[in-house]
């Protein structure tokens, strides 16, 4: 395929307008600190397995046995804070959901 000059101009600026509104998007994102899916927080393996102060591998054991609702974005593990919050309190002593809650307010604080 050949492109002369003007349609290698027109494609650079609509790759250019494309990549401008990604940025714009990327970088609200960025300064909410949030990323919502239907107005739900969502945690990775890290930040679950430091709010619930595990490691991978017991997130993994809970995904694995039901107990605890993911998804998966191209091999990244997610979860949405409600199921965790359903998580804990199905399984979890109400000492571990004052601490959970607890954990919740000073990660709020940190931001």
């Amino acid at each position: 395929m050949y492109l002369d000059n003007n349609d290698f101009t027109l494609w650079m600026e609509k790759l250019s307008k494309k990549l401008s509104d990604i940025g714009k998007d990327l970088k609200t994102v960025i300064t909410t600190g949030e990323a919502f899916v239907n107005d739900d927080k969502l945690l990775d393996n890290q930040d679950l397995a430091f709010l619930l102060k595990v490691s991978y591998r017991t997130l993994q054991r809970y995904r694995n046995s039901g107990k605890l609702r993911y998804f998966l974005v191209r091999h990244k593990t997610f979860y949405r804070m409600a199921d965790v919050k359903d998580f804990i309190q199905s399984y979890a002593s109400k000492k571990e959901i004052v601490m959970f809650n607890k954990g919740i307010e000073e990660s709020k604080i940190l931001k």
